[in-house]
């Protein structure tokens, strides 16, 4: 493997333009493709198979115009005045017309006008009035009454009991990830317009929210952290400007040729997300560490800028490739659960890392072809003579002799911090987001805490009951849908039922149950159980066969899903990496040692991201002010991500390790020398990629700012705590043994190499010689 990488580092470094010129046909292509396919990105969280999802796809088929988005916006009056009073019930009426007259939401009003003309041929308006009967009114004191226009109700608008707020539920003709982008804003818009001449503030629920901005200024902030890194670690201006433009062209490829399938496959916003943060993370990471290598075989032996481009490309490219294997094995490993959603994410963060991998061993060395010996500074000849002539050991030497001494206190303290770290994941709860998990000065948050205040928590997550006539298609009659709606009413933790809709056949009814709790609330999960439980008891009484769907119960199947695929996606990941890492180590306890670290960093890495979303600690930090439960998606793919991520800093280090053992050193020699070769560019590998991921926290959109945060603090905890701490103080605890395997095994391994014995041993140095130093810093 080193030998062959270090011919192709040596053949781009040769003939950089046409290199060169390769990838800029490949960026061209994606462009070109972009502006030829727009864009399409989702927001929902679907997965096939689940109870509540198979609810929604059989109402599609069913009651098509019951499957849209569903749209909620509040008005709410200023100054302490009332929303239906004589300055603003005409605003508001005109308000809530131009929101129905919008392109793409369907008029209710419309509908029961349609419904109202059939006359006794309407099975909808007997259905409405039988289960209005049975219901009553909602429970907690806070019963809304309808708004009413020319002396009849305004369908889908209710007032609140005090007269602050009206609330307005409608639906959208598609799903909103389906809309024309800018739909939902203009609709917003459009219910401004008219509010503001009443005094009325108009605010959006979450399920009014646009798409998500992929790249925002904490993004940028983070990148630009990252170049600040590179510059101190490489000390020049034209090293730490190769990694990024490495990582800029990976994201321009991965993230675009995903862009350009969206209009054949539904790609989540968070996939996006997700393929950018690995694109920048890794691409800046393995650029970084084969420049690092070059700059060393350059300084420290004297070998010309084009023979250690190469030889670069040969050991650090083998450890880079090996490291990108692991963080790919460990993102398809997601393929294994089969969760449509989960898969286009592997898929596409896969191919970034992939792509990431190719331009470190291909186009970098191109361009170190064209930078040629300025790759290092006149500042860093300097440095690196001043070491030479002091013969001073160097901060990494210090520190990793520090660790070996101290073996058994850092492998205490690197136990005991994660352990403590991870304490607060024993009470994690898992949900999906609702507007209670955006900042208090979005409109999202306002809209949720003013239905909360004067209607109650549950309106901010009506439930979806889906009823149908357990006979062949026959009518659901008024009696059995009242006395199904009665048994709705009375199970715990309902504040009320009403009738949404019905198909014109009259077999299929859509039922609104509105929670007493929030669509995250414990009560609500309950309420949802119980419907479930009670289906079959209705079937039976009253012939009507029961489903029900919305956000909770949505959260709950997700939940479920996820917990029951996690074990199998854990040990199909574990089991594939061991293999790699036995492979590349040729040892039984790095491997294992590497493992276990892993379980430590992401047990501690869920405690963290816990204790901040969920119990609110430390939120002030990072300008959090929203208590949620962790994203049901978050704990498996962070767990692949983190593992692949921890892997590359254990090859990094390990191999260095490795190769200084490989070439005679002890045990403990091997340990200080190869942290002192490593631990400074895992420092600041770590470092950009902590950077890189915390520009996410600030996006809006909560998924995306729980995932930036729990990559971020992942990789803070195992790149300073497991692999620069544990790691070291296991090697120098284990000493000899650490190398142990079995003699049988030894032989049936393949020799991958990625030290570069074989390339040392088939071209070897050439006779140190001084390079020449570059004129201009």
């Amino acid at each position: 493997m080193s030998v062959l990488l270090y011919r192709l580092g040596r053949f781009a470094y040769a003939r950089p333009w046409y290199v060169i010129a390769g990838w800029l046909a490949v960026v061209s292509a994606v462009v070109a493709l972009l502006t030829v396919n727009p864009v399409k990105l989702s927001n929902e969280v679907r997965i096939d198979g689940t109870p509540a999802q198979e609810v929604i796809d059989d109402l599609a088929k069913s009651l098509p115009e019951a499957s849209g988005g569903q749209g909620m916006v509040v008005f709410r009056a200023q100054n302490g005045t009332r929303v239906d009073g004589r300055d603003s019930r005409a605003a508001l009426i005109a308000a809530v017309d131009a929101v129905y007259r919008h392109e793409h939401v369907i008029d209710a009003r419309k509908v029961l006008a349609d419904e109202l003309s059939k006359g006794e041929k309407s099975p909808l308006i007997p259905a409405q009035a039988a289960v209005a009967e049975a219901a009553g009114q909602p429970t907690g004191g806070k019963a809304p009454t309808p708004l009413r226009a020319d002396g009849r109700p305004v369908a889908g608008v209710v007032v609140s009991a005090d007269g602050s707020t009206a609330l307005m539920q409608f639906q959208f003709d598609q799903q909103t990830y389906e809309l024309p982008s800018g739909t939902i804003d203009s609709t917003v818009q459009a219910a401004e317009r008219q509010a503001e001449r009443g005094h009325l503030d108009v605010l959006p629920s979450a399920s009014m929210m646009e798409i998500p901005e992929i790249v925002g200024v904490g993004e940028i902030v983070g990148v630009a952290v990252a170049a600040i890194v590179l510059l101190v670690a490489l000390g020049s201006v034209v090293a730490a400007g190769l990694p990024l433009v490495i990582a800029l062209i990976g994201v321009t490829v991965g993230v675009g040729g995903a862009f350009t399938l969206s209009t054949v496959f539904e790609i989540h916003s968070l996939t996006a997300v997700l393929a950018l943060m690995l694109g920048l993370a890794v691409g800046i990471d393995y650029a970084l560490f084969i420049v690092n290598r070059q700059r060393r075989l350059i300084l420290d032996h004297g070998l010309d800028a084009g023979e250690a481009a190469g030889r670069a490309v040969g050991t650090a490219g083998s450890a880079v490739f090996f490291a990108g294997s692991t963080v790919i094995i460990a993102l398809m490993g997601l393929l294994v659960v089969g969760i449509t959603l989960l898969s286009t994410m592997a898929i596409a963060a896969a191919a970034t890392i992939a792509i990431a991998v190719l331009l470190a061993l291909t186009l970098l060395p191109a361009l170190l072809g064209l930078v040629r010996e300025r790759i290092c500074s006149t500042r860093t000849w300097h440095a690196a003579r001043q070491r030479a002539t002091t013969a001073t050991p160097t901060r990494g030497t210090r520190w990793g002799a520090g660790l070996v001494h101290r073996k058994y206190l850092a492998l205490a303290g690197s136990l005991l911090v994660p352990l403590v770290l991870a304490l607060p994941a024993v009470d994690m709860k898992m949900g999906l987001p609702s507007g209670d998990s955006y900042n208090p000065d979005t409109a999202q948050r306002q809209s949720y805490e003013q239905v909360s205040d004067v209607f109650g928590a549950g309106y901010n997550g009506p439930l979806m009951v889906v009823a149908r006539s357990s006979g062949d298609d026959r009518p659901l009659t008024p009696a059995a849908l009242a006395a199904t709606a009665t048994d709705l009413k009375d199970t715990k933790g309902a504040a009320s039922v009403a009738l949404a809709g019905m198909d014109s056949g009259g077999t299929t009814a859509v039922l609104s149950l509105v929670p007493d709790d929030g669509p995250n609330d414990d009560g609500t999960k309950d309420l949802v159980n119980a419907v479930r439980d009670k289906s079959r008891e209705m079937s039976e009484k009253h012939g009507v066969t029961v489903g029900i769907t919305g956000f909770t119960a949505l959260a709950i199947d997700v939940s479920d899903r996820l917990a029951d695929v996690l074990p199998l996606y854990v040990a199909t990941v574990l089991g594939l990496s061991l293999i790699v890492l036995l492979l590349v180590f040729r040892s039984v306890v790095v491997p294992v040692m590497a493992t276990l670290g892993f379980l430590l960093s992401i047990a501690a890495t869920f405690g963290v991201t816990t204790a901040v979303f969920q119990w609110g600690w430390g939120q002030v930090l990072f300008g959090i002010d929203a208590t949620a439960p962790v994203v049901s998606l978050l704990p498996i793919i962070v767990t692949g991500v983190l593992y692949g991520l921890a892997m590359d800093y254990q090859m990094f280090l390990v191999t260095s390790m490795r190769e200084a053992r490989m070439h005679g050193a002890d045990p403990l020699r091997a340990t200080v020398s190869g942290f002192a070769q490593a631990g400074a560019v895992v420092v600041a590998a770590a470092t950009i990629m902590v950077s890189v991921f915390a520009g996410f926290i600030f996006n809006a959109q909560p998924m995306i700012k729980q995932a930036g945060f729990a990559l971020a603090a992942g990789i803070l905890i195992d790149a300073f705590i497991i692999r620069l701490t544990f790691i070291p103080a296991t090697m120098a605890f284990a000493r000899e043994k650490a190398w142990w395997i079995p003699a049988w095994l030894n032989r049936l391994l393949p020799d991958l190499d990625v030290e570069g014995d074989k390339l040392a041993q088939e071209i070897p140095l050439p006779s140190p010689a001084a390079p020449r130093q570059p004129e201009t810093p």
